[in-house]
Order: structure tokens, then sequence, then C-alpha cells
């Protein structure tokens, strides 16, 4: 059963509002407490275990100060909770806060400096990459408006990162009562082959007790494949994968499930502890 925390980095303007409030409802339906970070410098750093990660913020994260904390406040009472607000552990200059990093889950817009602000739609920023890669927690990645999620879906494309995005997806299933769906494009292999690796590797026995059904594509066009996630799902996927998926899972399928689905994603790294 997951008892854990979430950090949010809160923007005070109406996309900020947005990412705030799935947020609020992630916590309230994972039971997970919200703590928000709200910032005073443009930047700040993450220790993390073996890298130290620099995080530049635009200029809307510092906008009207003053009202900051009684907006984040509104947008908890709605969805029945509450939030802690975070404080840094210190300051390596004096406009350098250092973040903690000991939640159990982070929520991140797809970029968080306006440097790369016109990266496209369907694009992660770089500062988002690396506190994916280096981060022990998944990481949130919200979609553009808030809604409330029905389901959760899991990539799997037969890699031992895929199988921890099982993980954590069927444990939000059983959190929520949600149903899973387990999607995989095929890339022209069997379904036996899928099959085989979920028995090996333990992935049937992370379905145990969750009401799930896979979504078995073989066409060639992904973006084809991707109609068939349901638009009212929450998705998992692992930042990681094996043959053409290791291409699409943090690089081009990571890219392309922002661009096709308006979906919000979480993203399991490489050093993700499982809870």
């Amino acid at each position: 059963m997951i008892t854990s925390s979430l950090l949010h980095i809160f923007r005070n303007v109406p996309y900020g509002r947005e990412t705030l409030m799935q947020s609020a409802y992630f916590c309230r339906v994972m039971e997970v407490s919200l703590h928000v970070y709200f910032p005073v410098h443009d930047q700040f750093l993450m220790y993390f275990q073996n890298r130290i990660v620099t995080v530049p913020l635009d200029a809307t994260y510092l906008r009207d100060p003053d009202t900051a904390r009684d907006h984040a406040r509104e947008i908890a009472e709605k969805e029945g909770i509450s939030f802690h607000p975070v404080e840094p552990k210190g300051y390596t200059a004096s406009t350098l806060p250092e973040v903690p990093v000991h939640f159990q889950f982070m929520t991140c817009p797809r970029v968080l400096s306006d440097l790369h602000a016109r990266i496209g739609l369907g694009h992660v920023g770089p500062r988002v990459r690396q506190i994916v890669k280096n981060a022990p927690f998944p990481v949130l990645l919200p979609a553009h408006l808030a809604r409330e999620w029905k389901s959760v879906t899991s990539f799997f494309g037969g890699s031992d990162h895929s199988i921890k995005a099982l993980h954590l997806a069927a444990q939000i299933s059983k959190k929520t009562g949600f149903p899973l769906n387990l999607f995989t494009w095929s890339e022209g292999r069997p379904r036996r082959h899928f099959e085989k690796i979920l028995e090996e590797k333990g992935g049937m026995k992370e379905l145990e007790g969750v009401e799930w059904r896979w979504i078995f594509r073989e066409d060639q066009d992904v973006k084809v494949s991707l109609y068939e996630v349901p638009c009212d799902s929450i998705l998992v996927a692992g930042s990681f994968g094996s043959g053409e998926v290791r291409k699409v899972l943090f690089g081009s399928f990571t890219e392309t499930i922002h661009s096709v689905l308006p979906n919000p994603i979480i993203l399991v790294g490489p050093l993700y502890h499982r809870i």
C-alpha cells in the first residue's frame, strides 16, 4: 500500500493552477500528502544520489508571491486535502536554494524554463529529463488542463523498466480501484513473446488482484495504435525500453505520447525505487 508524499513546484498563473489541481487530485485519490514549494528565486538545486541537478525557472514561477499560498490553499481545499509548504534544506549560494528530494512523487510540467519554452508539442524539456533520469521517484507530467482520470494505462514493451512501470501502475490501480490497461505495441512480435516476459519477470504477479485488460496492437504506425488509449486514463511509462521501444521510451515514444495523447503521464526513471 502506498503511503507517501508528492512534491509540487507552484507557479502562480492559470497554467500553474491547472497543474496544481492535477497534483491535488492525484494526492486525494492516492491518499498521498501534498508538499508545495513556492519559489522565491529563479532556480534551485536538487541533490540526488548520483548527480546534482540545477533547475532554472521562468519568470512566471515568481509572479505575485503575495497571493501564491492563498491560491494553493484554495485549490487544495477544493479537493478536500491540505498542503505542506516546503522549505529549502539550505543554500549553496544566497540565491540558490536546495529543495529536498525525500518525496515519493514529483509533479513537473514538460518544461520549467523559458529558455526551452519554444519546445514543440510532445517534447520534454532537458531539465525535466535530468530529474527523471536521476530521481528515485516517478515524475508526474500533467496534462494541459486538469480533469479526473478513471483508469490507469501502463506501456509495456518487454523491458525491465516497463516491468517497473507496470508495478507502479498496478499499485495505483489497487490503491484507487481504477482498472488498468496494459498497452503493448507489438513491433511485429507475437503476443506470446510478451506473455512469456510477463511470466518470467513477475508481471503477472503484479497484476494479481487488479482489474485489467490488454490493449495489444500490431499496427505499423504507433500513432494509430495510441488511439486505443482511453482519454480518461493516467499513463505510466518507463523511461528506457528495448529494441524499437528503447527509441520510444525516453526518446521518440515519450514525445509521441505527449503529441498524440492529452493524458497526464507518470515517467518511471532508471533509478526509481519500487514502493
